[in-house]
């Protein structure tokens, strides 16, 4: 007997059309991220996009935006309280100090809505990320 269950493979099972999560595309994304997460995730994709290799694309991965060079360098993510990037637990561990009082789980950092985007911060970890990525110590 054969499953008639598919995988979902872009990650979106069970959410609404107007979900962000299930965008098809980047701008698909963008164009459902609600305020009040707008402005801190705008803020957020800037920082990422100026750390990132000229070369490196923008996709959707896993329901949620990343940049792609041969291989996803990161993730980054709206939600309902807060904007999330997923740079790796090994990046995120180097970087523990300057974590401190961001909530910080196993490959993700989030940043609240009601705080600005730490510009600085976040480029520091993304191109440790594209160092990993790259075969290099982070």
């Amino acid at each position: 007997m054969v499953n008639a269950k598919r995988s979902n493979k872009a990650g979106t099972r069970g959410l609404s059309p107007s979900s962000p999560r299930s965008a098809r595309s980047v701008q698909d994304y963008l164009d459902k991220v609600p305020e009040p997460a707008r402005r801190n995730f705008a803020a957020l994709q800037t920082a990422v996009r100026s750390a990132v290799p000229d070369d490196a694309i923008e996709v959707i991965s896993y329901g949620i935006p990343a940049f792609k060079r041969g291989k996803v360098l990161v993730w980054f993510a709206a939600f309902s309280n807060h904007c999330s990037l997923f740079p790796t637990a090994a990046v995120l561990a180097e970087f523990r100090d300057e974590l401190m009082g961001f909530v910080v789980s196993k490959g993700t950092v989030q940043f609240p809505l009601e705080k600005p985007v730490p510009v600085t911060l976040v480029k520091k970890l993304v191109k440790a990320r594209v160092v990993q990525a790259q075969g290099g110590e982070s």
